[in-house]
């Protein structure tokens, strides 16, 4: 499929594409941000929105925990379930690996709001048309967790067995983390919020010496 243009769904200030942004405009690949948290902000509509949609992460928000879930979850639960039914790509990062999850019948588990740096290893050596690396670090800044459908394919798993990329049918992809993560992405995740994991201070000075290893792995894969 030839993608034009992307709709990216923000939920908070400081999460954005990170380096997905560089292979983007490198591929001519447009793409527009939506901040439906912001005054006047809004979801894009289905039928308007371009050849794909990006749900990133949120922060503190989770899918699944009362009291934390985003104010516009089920409106892009329905988004995501009208773009999977037209066949439109879908990719989630984070909080939005768990509403590709719901939209696709499946669900999230409610859990603690972590800040982890997984090792990922792929389930399969043919995963993303064999460019999935074998092992890949995952940046975990979530709360609750995707619990795919069961026709789901997961393709890399964390060493719990926990989900770190899956994919729906042909072209959506929900990831527990964000694979064009930054540190300074996180950093601003910490200020945006009250509330922050208690080991934020501790990992990310760690965080700032795998960002090249990370943005390896993401060239990689795409």
């Amino acid at each position: 499929m030839s993608m034009k243009h992307l709709a990216i769904v923000q939920h908070t200030q400081s999460e954005w594409l990170g380096a997905v942004e560089d292979h983007l405009e490198g591929r001519g690949i447009r793409f527009s941000y939506f901040r439906p948290f912001a005054a006047g902000g809004q979801l894009p509509e289905v039928m308007t929105l371009g050849d794909g949609l990006v749900l990133l992460g949120g922060g503190p928000w989770g899918a699944a925990s009362p009291g934390h879930q985003p104010p516009t979850l089920q409106a892009e639960v329905r988004l995501a379930r009208a773009c999977l039914m037209m066949g439109k790509p879908v990719i989630g990062f984070g909080l939005g690996s768990q509403i590709l999850s719901l939209a696709a019948d499946g669900g999230a588990e409610r859990g603690p709001f972590v800040f982890e740096i997984a090792t990922a290893v792929r389930t399969k050596p043919d995963a993303l048309d064999g460019r999935l690396p074998e092992r890949f670090a995952s940046i975990v800044y979530m709360r609750d967790r995707p619990r795919p459908p069961d026709y789901a394919e997961v393709l890399a798993v964390d060493a719990g067995g926990q989900p770190m990329l899956f994919q729906i049918g042909r072209n959506a992809f929900g990831f527990a983390g964000n694979p064009g993560v930054r540190p300074a992405m996180i950093e601003d995740l910490v200020m945006e919020f009250d509330e922050a994991p208690a080991n934020a201070g501790d990992l990310l000075p760690f965080l700032q010496g795998q960002a090249g290893a990370i943005e390896d792995a993401l060239a990689r894969r795409l």
